[in-house]
């Protein structure tokens, strides 16, 4: 396999599942509903529904940035605002993540190896370096994930 072969698999293994570490974020928000992902278990952190927008978000800044636009998202750009929290907006906000991602492996799978090497435009690294950090980034939040929905189920108990 070739290096972007391997690390869009990487990415999808990731965010869809058959990760070596356990549950990746699509088999963590299984289960999740609109009220748990716009719960705020915890202060000051950020909610299931946010982080999910935030990965779109960043998926989509690496397609970006892999078409020669120089992007960094700031403020609500960085975390979206979550809707109204409706069972039809949640499945609205997986089903944009899982388009973002999706198309970002699409592309980085059929990446020639050369560019892989290439500077992101405005940064200091390589495109190969950018690639493992969204696949590390997906994994941090999917690590919160999995932390949220653990807090909410304690703090529904209290209740």
């Amino acid at each position: 396999m070739s290096d972007p072969a391997l690390i869009a698999e990487q990415l999808r293994r990731a965010f869809e599942g058959e990760a070596w570490h356990g549950p990746a974020l699509l088999e963590l928000l299984q289960d999740v509903d609109a009220a748990t992902a716009a719960a705020k278990p915890l202060p000051d952190v950020h909610s299931i529904w946010e982080l999910v927008l935030h990965i779109a978000v960043w998926d989509g800044v690496a397609s970006r940035r892999l078409a020669g636009e120089k992007c960094q998202p700031t403020g609500t750009a960085n975390f979206p605002v979550v809707p109204k929290p409706t069972e039809a907006a949640w499945r609205k906000a997986v089903g944009q993540a899982k388009r973002a991602h999706d198309a970002l492996v699409r592309t980085v799978a059929s990446l020639p190896e050369s560019r892989l090497r290439e500077r992101v435009p405005g940064k200091r690294y390589d495109f190969y370096f950018m690639l493992h950090g969204i696949a590390q980034h997906e994994l941090y939040h999917a690590g919160q994930v999995a932390i949220l929905k653990k807090a909410q189920a304690g703090a529904e108990r209290v209740e």
